[in-house]
């Protein structure tokens, strides 16, 4: 896994932010945008260090393409996201098809991280795939 700059195109990029910014609000503190092979951090809330081991944290979020499939047929229906609950904040993780998207904010309740994620999943759907 490997940080790659422009690996998402800015006009998704703007789109991301807005769409995260609107649902979450000034709790956003990050946004990564990847896919099983590379990544890139595409926000970072001014107030904090880009001091984070991305790396590490993104490979365990692409984990989730492999993870999904074994639910695949699962009795509980489709994979929506994954909302991870930490000390100091949470991380909601979206993917679709081959790409996609985690945030991590100060706090967050169950339904504003289901509308950050339909936010998430609209916008991806609705630009092109990275060649």
């Amino acid at each position: 896994m490997s940080e790659h700059r422009d690996l998402i195109d800015p006009s998704l990029e703007e789109q991301l932010v807005s769409a995260c910014r609107t649902a979450v609000g000034d709790s956003l503190r990050s946004i990564t945008y990847f896919t099983p092979d590379a990544y890139e951090q595409v926000y970072l809330r001014s107030d904090l260090e880009a001091d984070a081991d991305l790396a590490a944290s993104v490979e365990h979020e692409a984990a989730g393409f492999r993870t999904q499939m074994a639910y695949e047929d699962s009795e509980l229906g489709e994979y929506q996201y994954t909302l991870r609950v930490f000390e100091n904040g949470f991380v909601t993780r979206v993917i679709d098809g081959d790409r996609g998207v985690y945030i991590t904010t100060d706090g967050i309740t169950v339904l504003r991280s289901r509308e950050v994620t339909e936010a998430i999943r609209s916008t991806l759907r609705a630009a092109p795939p990275a060649d």
